[in-house]
């Protein structure tokens, strides 16, 4: 009998990260690929990023709404409630063998509570990283240890896991599966990205991607992103290109300034609620630098040879490539980090950057090992001593 895996997506960057993942199990003919989506994706305000989705040709099994219009403290708890009231309900319909979840958003704590409740087992992405700027760090935690399958993007990260008191046996170090997407995706070229953008490159371009931290209230995160805005205000003859926020707690005032940024300033910036992963991909080949607190500035980056400027401590203890300026938000750290990210002795140093997030096949590692392993005495788990020295 097929095994029916049941893959949950509740905003763009993640569903992004999982299209690889998503095409393997579609296409086993061993697998049943339940797809459900949820969170962000049914929100016009950040996008309705369903109708991408709905582009691939995954079926999906159920469009669960949870997200409240509201970023705040009790607007997050209460969405969080209904998640986990809608995916009790799901998953007493669809029945899957696995629910797999990948990284570590708030909206991902009740569903796989829920699972857990229902007696499915639950396979975890990205587990034992580090963001230690932002209240997902624990979130991330919480999931691991309500996981039963863990699949770790390197080996300190697997170590981790292990060291929280889950079995080594079950968990995997597979590389980043999201970067799948850059040796299987057909991306675009220069003319296409521009008529895509509706806007010429100029000859410097940069992304900027930034979420809030959650442990900021929304009056440092406001005089956050100014300071960010006033650094990058001051650059010449360069395209600022901005994605925008999440629905974390804050999200909404940072989009608000980019909308009013842009309005201001439509010669020299863009904004997006989402490019989508294939323009978004494609965009890296052509723009000098990442700029923001995304983990796509780590993670992705450096697969292009590209430097990238991490603002704050969101993604303080992830590991990095030597591509990465790490600063504070503050006016002269950033203009030191615009101007080094074109200082050629800085460029010529990450030409040899080598990605630690990649492994290269890590979606087919991972749907071989959720076809293959035994699901039937995952439930039980037992906290998991490390040997004693």
């Amino acid at each position: 009998m097929s095994r029916k895996i049941c893959v949950v997506s509740a905003t763009r960057a993640e569903y992004g990260l999982l299209k690889p993942l998503l095409t393997a199990i579609h296409y086993d003919v061993d697998l049943i690929l339940q797809l459900v989506v949820t969170g962000t994706h049914l929100s016009p305000e950040f996008g309705y990023t369903l109708k991408e989705i709905q582009k691939d040709p995954y079926p999906i099994a159920k469009k669960i709404e949870i997200l409240l219009s509201s970023d705040s403290a009790v607007g997050v708890s209460k969405s969080m409630g209904l998640a986990q009231i809608s995916f009790a309900e799901a998953f007493d319909d669809l029945r899957p063998d696995l629910v797999l979840v990948l990284g570590d958003r708030y909206e991902l704590l009740p569903i796989v509570l829920a699972a857990n409740i229902a007696h499915i087992p639950v396979a975890h992405l990205s587990g034992g990283e580090l963001t230690e700027g932002v209240m997902d760090e624990l979130f991330r935690h919480a999931i691991t240890k309500l996981a039963h399958l863990h699949f770790a993007a390197i080996e300190d990260y697997r170590q981790r896991i292990i060291q929280m008191g889950e079995h080594p046996s079950r968990v995997f170090t597979v590389g980043e599966a999201g970067l799948d997407n850059i040796r299987e995706m057909t991306l675009m070229n220069k003319a296409e990205i521009e008529e895509s953008l509706q806007c010429p490159l100029k000859s410097k371009n940069l992304i900027i991607t930034y979420h809030p931290d959650s442990h900021d209230n929304l009056e440092a995160i406001k005089q956050s992103f100014r300071t960010i805005l006033a650094a990058l205000d001051t650059l010449e003859d360069t395209l600022l290109i901005f994605t925008k926020a999440n629905s974390d707690i804050g999200g909404r005032l940072i989009n608000e300034l980019i909308d009013e940024y842009v309005s201001l300033n439509p010669r020299k910036s863009l904004g997006f609620t989402s490019l989508g992963q294939r323009r978004y991909l494609s965009l890296l080949q052509y723009v000098d630098a990442v700029v923001g607190n995304s983990s796509s500035g780590i993670v992705e980056t450096p697969s292009f040879k590209l430097p990238s400027i991490n603002i704050g401590p969101r993604q303080q203890g992830r590991i990095r490539a030597n591509s990465t300026i790490d600063v504070e938000c503050e006016t002269q750290a950033l203009t030191t980090a615009l101007s080094t990210i074109y200082n050629e002795a800085f460029l010529a140093t990450i030409k040899q950057t080598q990605n630690p997030y990649d492994q290269g096949g890590s979606s087919l590692k991972i749907k071989e090992i959720i076809k293959q392993f035994d699901l039937s005495n995952l439930e039980m788990k037992r906290f998991y001593d490390l040997p004693k020295h």
